[in-house]
């Protein structure tokens, strides 16, 4: 019963015509293609696009080289050098990230105490040689300071859910 039931399927072209009513039906609709570089889709405040070291108000970089980012990295992208300065406390000296190795998962920033290094809602960022695929400190401070403000209201919105 079953391969006649199948050969009168096949035969009657009921598929084809199912398909056909398909697109019949959603021919008239309006579209939802955007046309990106003009058009953008709306990114959640938990996106995580290019990495950002911040700084505190008052202007001193956050990061105290605790090296918990370095360590939690699965990728091993994270490159740490520190020293420690006459008051006692330790800053870094070199802060380098491989966006080739980075797979952008976030561990780093759970892991910082100090919300020091966060994942930007930056996305379309490009390299034009091999040297530029290593960001060194002076680079994520500044990409830091650029997005400060939406970094820190990203921050405010998430705060219920951390």
């Amino acid at each position: 019963m079953r391969s006649l039931n199948d050969y009168l399927n096949s035969f009657l072209l009921t598929e084809l015509l199912r398909g056909l009513r398909l697109t019949g039906r959603n021919m008239f609709r309006r579209s939802v293609t955007l046309e990106f570089p003009e058009e953008r889709a709306p990114k959640s405040p938990r996106f995580r696009g290019h990495l950002a070291l911040r700084r505190y108000p008052n202007g001193e970089e956050r990061c105290i080289a605790c090296k918990l980012c370095e360590a939690v990295c699965p990728a091993l992208a994270i490159t740490i050098d520190s020293h420690q300065r006459s008051d006692g406390t330790r800053r870094t000296t070199r802060y380098d990230i491989d966006l080739f190795k980075c797979i952008y998962c976030g561990f780093c920033e759970e892991s910082c105490p100090v919300d020091s290094i966060v994942l930007t809602r930056l996305d379309t960022f490009h390299m034009e040689s091999r040297e530029e695929r290593v960001v060194n400190k002076q680079t994520l401070l500044a990409v830091g300071d650029q997005y400060e403000s939406q970094l820190a209201a990203d921050r405010a919105a998430d705060a219920p859910y951390r």
